[in-house]
């Protein structure tokens, strides 16, 4: 899949980082192991951090900044691993979907990182891009509705918006049939090592989701 970053997002973001991952996957319910594991994880979670230290976390930082670059109230749009966060942190407990999706969710809470993460075989075309979302663009968020992606780092196919560090497209969304997953890692924090991140990604994602012949490209703004 050829990727490419719109120049005015490069411009106001300039340390940004992605990762652009193919795999195919097993989706499946979650299992007895995962939730023990993601639970574990979120307990760890809690007991590190208050709500007021969330936004303090690099990576989570980084990205509100990223926002407020693009044009954005992150306070109105949180990126999705600082809802995630502040979800665990509240005590108000994790919501599981299916082995992919919790894969994606526990990779971003152990990482800070927001990930998308999209059934590949529903993307559009042979290129996608980033960019900054348009007035009146058309996006409908997984269990949102209609989302106001004005000022939002947005992933396009050839139809238009799929993917948003805030919320996933209802179009692109994994399901129980999807077997070729497309993920993208925003790197917002220039700090973070991209094989570690890798290796994060490559370990939640065998382990859980059965991922085989996994390829990845870095790309810089």
């Amino acid at each position: 899949m050829e990727f490419t970053i719109d120049n005015e997002f490069a411009t106001r973001v300039p340390d940004y980082r992605i990762l652009v991952i193919e795999c195919d996957v097993t989706n499946s319910p979650v299992s007895e192991s995962q939730m023990r594991e993601f639970d574990s994880l979120a307990e760890e979670m809690a007991a590190r951090y208050e709500v007021a230290d969330i936004n303090r976390i690099p990576a989570i930082a980084a990205t509100r900044a990223a926002y407020k670059a693009c044009g954005k109230d992150p306070n109105r749009y949180r990126p999705s691993q600082e809802q995630l966060m502040r979800r665990i942190v509240r005590g108000l407990g994790l919501y599981h979907i299916d082995a992919v999706v919790d894969a994606g969710n526990q990779f971003s809470v152990a990482t800070g990182c927001p990930i998308g993460c999209f059934d590949a075989d529903r993307i559009e075309g042979t290129s996608i891009a980033l960019g900054i979302g348009r007035r009146g663009e058309p996006y409908e968020g997984i269990g949102r509705g209609e989302l106001n992606i004005e000022g939002m780092p947005v992933i396009r196919d050839s139809i238009g918006g799929f993917g948003t560090p805030t919320s996933d497209c209802e179009r692109t969304k994994i399901t129980s049939g999807t077997v070729r997953m497309l993920a993208t890692i925003h790197l917002f924090d220039s700090t973070l090592d991209t094989d570690e991140v890798m290796d994060t990604f490559t370990g939640i994602f065998t382990r859980h989701a059965k991922a085989t012949n996994i390829s990845h490209q870095l790309y810089h703004a």
